[in-house]
């Protein structure tokens, strides 16, 4: 299957672009950003990487006409978890919080918790693909990104903000002068998870603090997440307000116990050898 056949892509305007893996039917299919700027363009996550995604933004021209002028297309990782940096290896460019970057840089798929099942995919990416052969490449980051760092697209900028608990090296990209949010798995409409290794619920009490911070300050009118539809800004503050409220409850301690235990073993049966 070819890369044009694998991923399909919405333009949303000015300059973002929404791409998505067609073929890997499941609540993991993470949402691919594509955000052009007059210096830099980068990628927000890349998918479980089963095709090339440079080749496909290639082939439909969402660079536009002539991309040589810029920088190489960066490509940043919210978080390490496979359905997110499965795809960074394909890019010459590379960012991811400084917490993940050893997992990467040694093909650790225990934290970037590489689950991936056949029936999950529709159509095979290659002949005889199976998902038990499936893992998440070992990459070395270009870009080791801090709490506060800025991420200069020469006509917008983007700030990383460290949320750690669904991971720890979770971040979010804020983009302060439109108000937008990329918030990877820190947040997105539905069930947060917080009990895979390395998810820290007391982390995670603090970044959604954060994040109804960011609301009452008037700091974000909408959401691009890392699963699931875009939202707002009161979608948002309901959201992080309900996680704080929760998850410090007796049933909710003990079900993220569990949760994490059965993860924990499975993850570590799961042992795939090799992709295709």
């Amino acid at each position: 299957m070819s890369a044009s056949d694998w991923y399909a892509h919405k333009e949303l305007g000015d300059g973002l672009f929404w791409i998505q893996e067609r073929f890997y039917q499941s609540d993991n299919r993470a949402n691919i950003w594509l955000l052009r700027g007059t210096h830099q363009d980068v990628v927000i996550d890349t998918g479980l990487g089963l095709r090339s995604l440079p080749e496909y933004i290639d082939a439909k021209g969402l660079l536009g006409k002539d991309p040589q002028r810029k920088n190489p297309l960066l490509a940043i990782a919210t978080h390490a978890h496979f359905d997110h940096s499965g795809g960074l290896h394909q890019f010459q460019q590379v960012g991811v919080h400084s917490a993940e970057v050893e997992a990467l840089a040694n093909g650790d798929n225990f934290e970037t918790v590489t689950w991936l099942s056949d029936r999950e995919i529709a159509e095979a990416p290659c002949p005889g693909w199976r998902a038990r052969n499936y893992k998440v490449k070992a990459v070395q980051p270009t870009h080791i990104l801090q709490e506060g760092d800025v991420i200069n697209l020469g006509d917008r900028q983007l700030t990383v903000l460290h949320m750690p608990g669904h991971s720890r090296g979770s971040i979010c990209l804020h983009d302060q002068e439109n108000k937008l949010l990329f918030s990877g798995d820190v947040v997105y409409d539905g069930a947060m998870i917080d009990w895979l290794p390395y998810s820290q619920v007391s982390d995670y009490i603090s970044s959604c603090e954060r994040l109804v911070g960011l609301v009452d300050s008037e700091q974000v009118d909408q959401v691009l997440p890392g699963h699931y539809n875009a939202f707002g800004a009161k979608r948002l503050h309901r959201i992080a307000s309900g996680y704080i409220s929760r998850a410090e409850t007796c049933p909710a301690k003990f079900s993220t116990f569990a949760w994490r235990t059965i993860a924990g073993m499975a993850l570590r049966a799961f042992n795939p050898r090799s992709a295709c």
